[in-house]
């Protein structure tokens, strides 16, 4: 069976989509586990870490998401020692394994995370001795990053296998400027993937749970993608004089008694249209977002406060987010040495 230990520096450097991408590229039956969960989701009275499920669900896994973590709130592995957090730790290791191709490790948003329980994602993998992949970005930030892991940090006794750099703008600029600095330090490049836009979207579905909104209308298309988002806080007339308003699939958030603006949206390429301070439209709209499949999604806040959670949102990926993931695969075929880091 492989494995193989996947880290980063820094949060949402795309750990969890490498993994998905050689999961799909390589086609093996794969195991998952997230040792320390780092991003928690609460579903029917359980806590568990939210790429957990995600894994499970896309890839069908026949474990519990909840149990891929050995926990996921500092204060209830405190009171344990190394020597049980290790013995868990295996114990876990070898149940996820069973029955598995490859194996996959997933360490927490940064180095450092999980380190007062005995679960940082070093202690991890000199515990369990397997290849570690660094995913980094291609900023100058991140090659300052993985240069004070190789200088400063204790790396004896783990095995890294080398470095993925994710989510690069420009690849032969990022080999130019940087190639030689990584390889210097000893550290093998696995491989360099382009950044690619689809991949940042936001999905109609993911904004709806994001947001607890509750859809009224449109339910069919809810696998839409975002690409731009309009604020609609002026009259219709101004929208449409604005050249933001004429993007393609777009979010439109306003009001829900703004019925000239709902109505110009509904009439151009609109992919959704959140509506705010949880006031309903006339039945007549409703009716009309259902036969052209755009989601309205009510919220109870006003226009600004929605305009600012969808501004922050990560770009997690969903289950549904089929395209995206077909994608991931094909990127890591395209660009990544499969067969250094999966035998393939």
């Amino acid at each position: 069976m492989d494995t193989m230990i996947i880290a980063s520096t820094r949060k949402s450097a795309g750990k969890t989509s490498i993994i998905m991408g050689i999961a799909r590229a390589t086609q093996k039956k794969i195991g998952y586990m997230k040792p320390f969960g780092d991003r928690l989701i609460y579903h029917k009275k359980r806590l568990w870490d939210y790429d957990s499920a995600l894994i499970a669900n896309v890839f069908g896994l026949k474990e519990n998401p909840e149990d891929m973590s050995i926990g996921q709130e500092h204060s209830k592995l405190s009171y344990m020692s190394a020597e049980e957090i290790e013995e868990k730790l295996l114990r876990s290791i070898s149940k996820m394994s069973q029955d598995k191709e490859i194996l996959f490790v997933e360490g927490g948003k940064d180095l450092t995370y999980g380190a007062s329980v005995h679960l940082d994602v070093i202690s991890v993998a000199k515990r369990l001795d397997y290849p570690l992949v660094f995913v980094i970005g291609s900023d100058n930030d991140s090659i300052d990053e993985i240069t004070f892991v190789k200088k400063y940090i204790d790396m004896t006794g783990v095995n890294v296998k080398g470095v993925i750099v994710n989510k690069t703008h420009d690849p032969e600029d990022f080999q130019n400027t940087h190639l030689k600095t990584i390889t210097d330090m000893g550290l093998k490049i696995l491989g360099i993937i382009p950044s690619r836009p689809e991949l940042t979207c936001l999905s109609v579905e993911y904004l709806s749970n994001r947001l607890f909104a509750k859809v009224i209308a449109g339910e069919d298309g809810l696998s839409n993608v975002v690409n731009n988002i309009f604020v609609g806080a002026m009259s219709a007339d101004a929208a449409q004089r604005s050249p933001k308003f004429h993007k393609e699939k777009k979010l439109i958030i306003t009001a829900g008694d703004r019925v000239d603006m709902i109505l110009t949206a509904l009439d151009s390429d609109t992919t959704c249209i959140i509506l705010t301070n949880n006031i309903l439209p006339p039945a007549n709209i409703i009716s009309k977002a259902t036969d052209h499949s755009i989601p309205l999604l009510l919220v109870s806040t006003d226009t600004y406060q929605v305009a600012q959670q969808v501004d922050s949102m990560e770009p997690l990926l969903t289950k549904n987010d089929t395209e995206k993931i077909e994608l991931l695969g094909q990127l890591i075929a395209d660009h990544v040495d499969l067969k250094e880091i999966a035998g393939v």
